[in-house]
């Protein structure tokens, strides 16, 4: 897209009052594979272009999209956006100056260039891999993604970037099933990459992981209830940490006072060996860009180190509100969403702890494998988490499968409670985290985790 049709899009958006105007377009296609019980059920291909324009009046913001990308498409975009403002210009020229952006996230090789029949292939051995581990599996759905696009941002500030952005997505569901019983599970695994997906986590191993884990839980039993100690594993902790401490951390609750964790900077509001991060450059992560959705760079935000509060996570239009900059947070789901503060990889450093240690330090209490829905309350920090795998600890070790259990309690209090952290930081499988706009590939890690005391509810006292 030429340099000057921008500029002139820029300008006739603003022309209403604006003090700041901003473009943001967004060309790609999409690679779909479905296959259930050993057979392709869809594949599909789809095309995905459109442009974005955002205004902003001081704490008041405008937004129009369009998936016209033509020059006259995008004026008709602008001045739909500008109806919403009825003042005197203050923008009277746009002056863009090319940034270039350096790409952390090398792809060798896109899904799209491997034919059909070799991927599908890919997938049939997975599942035959499952279905060949244990006769108790019933059924096995395996789905297989590639999604491209191509980023342009520019502003009434003069900044014209562009970026590539290619995510890969693998997933395995599986069922077992012995008489009445039955358990399924699920095991994803993604980044910003392409056929690489398929050197670093193999169908094999991914294939014996779920089906172990459905067969292993067939017998467990109800989840006893009370305040007793948990133990997070590494691929679940991170959801937690996420939903129940990460959201409240972002400008979009900060900046309304709708977070307990507003106005606390310079605060201890976890334990001391507590060392939060938000990483958005981690090279191929399945949350990592290049840049964010207003064309900042992203960062590596310390959020909370050795239990201090550091800082948020935020966008352009809450910064404003905050007094603070941008940390290259903003996120969208794609062109048709605003874009706001949102997390990218978000982790717990490691700790000195050893993994075994904290497992052996534990007379009894529950160790947490997998959990699955529930709810988070951002201004109180109030979570309620089913457990979708979990198992007893007694003298140290693990013993009886659990289910039919939640979590229950605070971001505030869980951050406080951590008293282990371990030192075998790992992340679990790639996610969507849903907000205000629109659903975006996140990733979540801790290490082994030891939480003094924390709500258990299940069916069994």
């Amino acid at each position: 897209m030429e340099k000057s049709v921008i500029e002139r899009v820029l300008l006739k958006a603003s022309e209403t009052g604006a003090d700041f105007a901003e473009l943001f377009v967004e060309q790609g296609r999409d690679l779909n594979f479905s296959m259930g019980a050993g057979k392709v059920h869809s594949i599909s291909s789809d095309l995905e272009n459109g442009a974005g324009i955002r205004l902003f009046k001081g704490d008041f913001t405008a937004y129009a999209y369009t998936n016209d990308l033509s020059e006259q498409g995008l004026m008709d975009a602008a001045k739909k956006a500008s109806l919403a403002l009825n003042d005197k210009k203050l923008i009277s020229s746009v002056n863009l100056v090319r940034q270039d952006v350096e790409n952390k996230h090398f792809v060798k090789e896109a899904l799209f260039s491997k034919t059909h029949g070799d991927l599908i292939d890919f997938m049939r051995q997975a599942s035959d891999k499952i279905y060949q581990t244990s006769s108790f599996i019933s059924r096995v759905d395996i789905g297989l993604q590639q999604k491209q696009r191509h980023i342009l941002i520019a502003n009434s500030e003069g900044r014209l970037v562009e970026d590539d952005r290619n995510y890969a997505l693998y997933g395995l569901v599986g069922v077992a099933e012995k008489g009445s019983e039955k358990f399924s599970d699920c095991v994803n695994v993604g980044g910003m990459c392409g056929c690489e997906i398929f050197d670093i986590n193999t169908a094999e191993e991914k294939a014996e992981v779920l089906a172990k884990n459905c067969v292993e839980m067939l017998g467990a039993q109800n989840c006893p209830i009370g305040k007793m100690p948990v133990v997070l594993d590494p691929h679940v902790g991170g959801v937690l940490i996420h939903e129940a401490c990460g959201h409240s951390l972002e400008a979009t609750c900060v900046a309304k006072n709708a977070s307990v964790f507003a106005n606390r900077l310079g605060e201890q509001i976890a334990n001391e060996k507590v060392t939060l991060i938000d990483d958005g450059t981690l090279p191929n992560a399945w949350g990592s860009t290049n840049i964010d959705d207003e064309g900042e760079k992203t960062q590596r935000n310390v959020l909370i180190k050795n239990g201090i509060l550091q800082g948020y996570l935020i966008d352009k239009f809450n910064g404003r509100k905050m007094g603070m900059k941008p940390t290259g947070s903003s996120r969208r789901q794609d062109y048709t969403f605003v874009p706001t503060s949102r997390m990218n990889n978000t982790f717990v450093d490691n700790g000195a702890d050893n993994p075994k240690e904290i497992l052996a330090s534990t007379d009894y209490g529950i160790y947490v494998a997998q959990i699955s829905g529930g709810s988070v309350q951002p201004q109180s920090g109030e979570f309620n988490f089913s457990m979708k795998r979990a198992y007893l600890i007694e003298n140290g070790k693990l013993t009886t499968p659990l289910k039919g259990a939640k979590l229950i309690g605070t971001g505030a209090e869980l951050l406080q409670n951590i008293v282990m952290v371990g030192n075998d930081l790992g992340y679990s499988g790639p996610g969507r985290c849903g907000s205000v706009s629109g659903w975006v590939p996140v990733g979540k890690g801790v290490p082994t985790l030891k939480v003094r005391e924390m709500t258990v509810g299940g069916q069994k006292a």
